[in-house]
């Protein structure tokens, strides 16, 4: 079974490679990108090519194994061992229409277990414009890929061993919306001074195997909605492997179907991070919906 993963894991990556070309290639033809609606300042679906890729990826991986069929059209019923892929568009919609190079095309399987609870237990995060790829398998570390002059270099991931906020790298990540917006910002005027440098990058995908990586000490973001499962699942398995920590801002799992104020780190400095995040309300509380545990169904 685990030897399966790993090389399920594999070809997984190879999907994600092609269907990333075909995005880049979009994204270097402005032509083909559809205006986003800086109206309704929707982004969540703002370009033409997000159906297209997350179909393309989605026939692919059939041809490998369909499973159950795609996470989104499951149904109440469920046995132990189904799975079912999780596929994203382009995570990073708004890096990607602006041609910077931060965004990246997303996949995970989840599993059902004997409780009835499903949890990714493969994540590929493939990011074409940097060249670089996160993989990993339940049971079987986390790997980067990167393209480089010389070749390609594969290597096993950790996160860093920072202890102490001071001196930390932190990122962050925020809604469009106004409300939800300003709940990051109060966090980062609150840590102001304490960590060496606070980032503003995204994709969440990203963001979070940079945790894995070492890159941050640390990542967080409030309000993340059921449309950043792809990405966030894909990761989480990541970061998982790499050994280290992804929970809600109070300790919780994650929860699979509802919104989630999310935090990554290295498993060093979440004590000193966590009453930053939770005494940094705006002054309505927030409220989780369908309190189940991470992919109680």
């Amino acid at each position: 079974m685990q030897a399966g993963l790993r090389e399920l894991a594999v070809q997984v990556s190879r999907i994600a490679e092609d269907a990333g070309k075909h995005a880049l290639r979009d994204q270097l033809m402005p032509k083909d990108l559809v205006t986003l609606n800086t109206v309704q300042r929707d982004y969540s679906r703002g370009l033409k090519v997000d159906d297209r890729l997350s179909q393309f990826i989605y026939n692919r991986l059939t041809y490998i194994d369909p499973f159950k069929g795609r996470w989104e059209d499951r149904t109440d019923e469920w046995a132990p061992g189904d799975r079912y892929w999780c596929v994203g568009g382009v995570d990073g919609v708004i890096n990607y229409s602006r041609s910077m190079a931060e965004w990246s095309v997303t996949i995970s399987l989840f599993e059902f277990n004997e409780f009835g609870s499903a949890q990714p237990i493969l994540g590929v995060i493939h990011a074409p414009a940097l060249n670089l790829t996160y993989l990993a398998a339940r049971q079987q570390g986390a790997i980067r890929m990167r393209k480089t002059p010389v070749g390609e270099k594969r290597e096993k991931i950790m996160p860093s061993t920072v202890s102490h906020l001071d001196g930390s790298i932190v990122s962050f990540g925020m809604s469009y919306v106004p409300q939800e917006a300003q709940h990051a910002l109060n966090v980062v005027a609150s840590l102001a001074g304490k960590p060496a440098d606070i980032k503003r990058i995204g994709p969440v995908s990203l963001d979070v195997c940079k945790v894995a990586d070492g890159t941050y000490d640390a990542y967080f973001e409030p309000h993340l909605h059921e449309r950043d499962v792809p990405a966030i699942s894909a990761a989480a398995v990541v970061l998982w492997e790499a050994q280290g920590q992804l929970s809600t801002w109070e300790g919780g799992l994650i929860h699979w179907r509802s919104q989630n104020d999310l935090v990554a780190t290295n498993g060093q400095i979440i004590q000193e991070l966590q009453p930053y995040l939770i005494n940094s309300d705006c002054g309505e509380s927030y409220h989780h919906h369908e309190q189940k545990p991470a992919g109680q169904q």
